[in-house]
């Protein structure tokens, strides 16, 4: 089955393996600090589902040299430092909720350091300002720049039982507005929350996979149930299926049946923190997990 990976579109672009480099921006999210919601989406932990980003520090350039120097531990000695190359990636919260003229000025520093070629921000689409839009597609002239909306599903019931606090439309109207300026949207889907049957995340995949102009990329994420949220007193208090791994496989190929070979490819699964994972289990053996999952889409071009 062909589909563009990250790493293939990344390699294509800039001939050379690119690695991200998890910042934080400093922000909280409309769903937690009482705007919209004091809960937040139940699934999210405390890290604000960035758990693996640096910790909040003012100096930008202090995260990006502890960012870069663990990064580096997993890079070969064979490629030097000069031909290292990163995409700066604010996971956690909402990161362009606040101090917009604060959030422009990281930014602009982040992309400033020549080692960086790109910036990847995760936000909600009913925080994104026509002033903060017009800055990013300006930003997208220096450097590529990538905004990650975390949509999950395009059901009404089940956006309202994960307490994601927007209707569609808002994201359809952020997506427009996004694409006009010129930005690449990069669109999260969660595959086995409740309730929801595989045709219903087939229908969600199905609904990016005919938007227009053609979504950028996409992020397959299996539903993590960590220890401290919301989702993991309803598990507990009443368990409910989760996927197998055979089972999640078999999901993510119907997805990819049905996306356009030029939507990138940006994640097939995701990894929640060992140390906070309840279910699904399996999913704490990364290694287990891809190597599963390439085998299966393998035989399923055979």
């Amino acid at each position: 089955m062909e589909y563009t990976s990250l790493s293939d579109y990344l390699k294509e672009k800039y001939n050379i393996k690119v690695y991200k480099l998890s910042l934080s921006s400093g922000c909280s999210c409309p769903n937690r600090d009482g705007k919209i919601s004091t809960g937040g989406c139940i699934f999210c932990s405390e890290g604000g589902s960035g758990d693996f980003a640096s910790s909040y520090n003012t100096d930008i350039e202090q995260q990006i040299i502890q960012a870069k120097s663990r990064v580096d531990q997993k890079i070969s000695n064979k490629i030097p430092e000069s031909e290292r190359k990163y995409i700066a990636y604010f996971q956690s919260f909402t990161n362009t909720y606040g101090d917009e003229k604060r959030l422009m000025k990281l930014f602009e520093e982040t992309i400033s350091f020549p080692y960086i070629v790109g910036i990847s921000i995760g936000t909600r689409p009913d925080c994104l300002s026509d002033e903060m839009i017009a800055f990013l597609g300006k930003l997208n002239q220096k450097k590529e720049v990538w905004i990650e909306l975390g949509l999950q599903t395009i059901h009404a019931d089940t956006a309202s039982f994960i307490n994601r606090g927007y209707q569609l439309n808002v994201f359809e109207d952020a997506y427009k507005r996004l694409t006009d300026a010129g930005l690449k949207v990069v669109v999260h889907v969660i595959l086995g929350l409740p309730g929801e049957s595989t045709n219903d995340m087939i229908e969600s995949v199905k609904y990016l996979s005919q938007l227009s102009p053609a979504l950028f990329g996409i992020k397959l994420q299996l539903l993590h149930i960590l220890t401290g949220t919301k989702l993991a007193d309803i598990y507990n208090e009443n368990p409910f299926h989760v996927f197998t791994l055979e089972e999640y496989c078999q999901v993510v190929g119907e997805c990819l049946k049905v996306l356009p070979k030029e939507t990138v490819i940006h994640r097939l699964t995701g990894d929640g923190p060992k140390k906070l994972l309840i279910a699904p289990l399996w999913s704490g053996n990364k290694k287990l997990v891809m190597n599963t999952m390439r085998k299966y889409i393998k035989e399923l071009d055979s």
